[in-house]
């Protein structure tokens, strides 16, 4: 499937801004069951290239002191190819996303529920779609429930959230059933349904000595396919967010967000 995608973020504020530093994972790699054709990044600001700690393409957003407005636009065509498995040779070892994360943690509550249901370590894709399942039903999926800063155990105290709650509810169980697991967001082609474009899904390494990972969508209980679109990965969504950063003046902030995603012809 070849896909076009755009995705426009502006930040407006209220007063004139006297600097900020945001960081951007909004440049997908080629790999991973994906080709990038062509991709670009058309900021407002100066943009600083480097690759994080978790082997993302990512970039610096410097943005001079005056502007009232932060935009940023990234577009591109990626073709997929609807692989669920991947090998990764670079990047961290994958033992290293058995460490619980801030937004990723298995408490005492989700323990027992998963004991409960009797869910074994996902080894396998009929195991991972297993608990999948489970983290779908106790996590239903319901947009405004939570925000950017719920954790895994409060979506599954609430029992709803977002993609990125039950992304979160499904890392957190698997590192806690020893297997190593990563948040990945991305891109959806799901139309007629805008507000899952942009997306998160999570991958697992059952065999970190081969270090290849299983693509899990929660939200749809499948494996990622062609209409996926890889962008970064993390221990979880802090560390991997499209857009992050900070910034000094500006008073009261308005955030506009659109996503298009066209599958072309061929």
């Amino acid at each position: 499937m070849k896909l076009k995608i755009r995705h426009l973020t502006r930040y407006r504020y209220a007063s004139p801004l006297r600097a900020a530093v945001q960081t951007l994972c909004l440049t997908p790699g080629s790999g991973a069951g994906q080709q990038v054709h062509h991709w670009c990044l058309d900021v407002s600001g100066r943009l600083q290239p480097h690759t994080d700690a978790w082997g993302n393409r990512s970039h610096l957003m410097h943005i001079e002191a005056g502007e009232r407005e932060l935009r940023c636009e990234a577009s591109g065509v990626v073709e997929t190819h609807g692989q669920a498995w991947s090998p990764e040779l670079a990047g961290p070892d994958p033992r290293v996303y058995l460490a619980p994360s801030p937004l990723a943690v298995l408490d005492a509550a989700m323990r027992h529920d998963l004991r409960e249901a009797g869910l074994d370590a996902p080894r396998d894709e009929d195991q991972a779609l297993a608990l999948a399942r489970h983290v779908a039903v106790r996590v239903r999926y319901r947009s405004g429930a939570t925000d950017a800063t719920t954790t895994a155990a409060q979506a599954w105290q609430g029992g709803a959230g977002v993609c990125q709650d039950q992304a979160h509810a499904f890392v957190a169980a698997c590192r806690g059933l020893g297997v190593p697991a990563r948040y990945v967001s991305g891109y959806f082609h799901a139309p007629g349904s805008e507000s899952l474009a942009s997306h998160a899904w999570a991958e697992i390494c059952p065999d970190p000595a081969s270090r290849r990972w299983l693509g899990i969508d929660i939200t749809h209980v499948g494996l990622v396919d062609a209409r996926h679109v890889r962008l970064a990965v993390g221990p979880d969504y802090a560390a991997c967010s499209p857009i992050r950063g900070v910034r000094s003046g500006g008073g009261r902030e308005r955030l506009t967000v659109e996503v298009e995603i066209v599958a072309l012809p061929g």
